[in-house]
């Protein structure tokens, strides 16, 4: 049987108030004495009244829905993020709406456009492949939020993490425990982030007076199977190397797969590094030493700092850092062993 839906007057009935006091109340317009406010409430959960979020869209100019775009979705740091997002979200009226940009400007646009018609009331994208331009004027249609750059003229809305320093702080534990010839499998070509950890570990380096060499440095994608495959090859070129970088945990995977196929054991034969600090990675065998990025901390205060932007609360973006996170799978280099 088809559940009849609760009117507000039959609120403002129940709570012995009037109409416009249930309204006010529901749609947050006004202040309330606290007698009457406690009344309705217990009222909307006495007769398990829901609200019509189509009306009060319409009434407000509100849709009570924020857009959260990530390059993709599925991905175990993008989730994470998500999943921050989500819990903060919980106790609010606000829903997130999700969508991947698929790491393409078109597929990106075609969702920003998407959500926008939606009637969204901000936007949050988690990465971004379109020009800093295209994202001025999006900024101009709804509020915008980006996380992984910054973009000028949009520098209080962005969010963005110091990945120069994470892959220098990685790299220079893996010299600090004697390493020289160290591997860097790196992420897309055209990815800032993986761009500034491979900065990093150059500098980390020439730092230590290290000379770089290009054939330790492999192309990556930020997925397991590539970097799989890129170890293996490394390996049966007979390179010598004692420890690998990973510029995410995911690829970190991929290279352990590839030296457990070839019989070389971790940390004993060959150090690993990782970056991310995905949830998991502790329980890796052995655990992953990694890069550290909260990236459910980060989640949570990008939804908190949404919802003041949209609420006119006075706001400031926060700030996080990265830290290092060293477990059981980097050693100390022992001495004339190479691979």
């Amino acid at each position: 049987m088809k559940k009849r839906n609760v009117t507000i007057n039959e609120v403002a009935r129940a709570a012995g108030v009037s109409i416009s006091t249930v309204s006010r109340i529901i749609n947050g317009t006004a202040f309330v004495a606290e007698d009457k406010r406690e009344a309705v409430e217990a009222a909307l959960k006495q007769l398990g009244f829901q609200p019509n979020y189509l009306a009060r869209t319409l009434i407000s100019g509100r849709s009570m829905s924020i857009g959260v775009i990530a390059e993709d979705i599925v991905s175990p740091y993008f989730a994470d993020v998500i999943r921050g997002i989500e819990h903060h979200l919980l106790d609010t009226d606000y829903q997130p709406i999700l969508n991947s940009g698929h790491w393409s400007s078109p597929y990106e646009l075609r969702a920003i456009e998407t959500l926008i018609y939606r009637k969204v009331d901000a936007l949050i994208l988690l990465g971004s492949t379109l020009e800093d331009s295209k994202l001025l004027e999006i900024a101009e249609r709804v509020p915008l939020f980006i996380f992984g750059r910054i973009v000028k003229g949009l520098e209080d809305r962005c969010l963005a993490l110091d990945q120069f320093k994470g892959g220098y702080l990685a790299t220079r534990h893996l010299i600090e425990l004697g390493h020289r010839d160290i591997v860097h499998i790196t992420g897309p070509e055209n990815h800032l982030d993986a761009l500034e950890r491979l900065r990093g570990y150059q500098t980390a380096l020439e730092d230590s007076g290290i000379p770089f060499q290009p054939q330790l440095v492999l192309q990556g994608d930020f997925l397991e199977r590539t970097a799989y495959l890129s170890t293996l090859k490394l390996i049966e070129s007979l390179s010598s190397f004692t420890a690998i970088f990973a510029a995410n945990d995911q690829m970190a995977a991929g290279a352990r797969l590839a030296l457990y196929r070839k019989g070389l054991r971790i940390p004993d034969d060959v150090s690993l590094v990782g970056y991310d600090d995905l949830p998991g990675t502790a329980f890796m065998s052995p655990p992953l030493t990694t890069v550290h990025q909260p990236t459910y901390d980060i989640g949570q205060a990008l939804a908190k700092h949404v919802l003041q932007v949209i609420q006119e609360e006075l706001a400031e973006m926060p700030e996080f850092e990265l830290s290092l996170v060293v477990r059981e799978s980097t050693s100390r280099l022992h001495r004339g062993y190479r691979v």
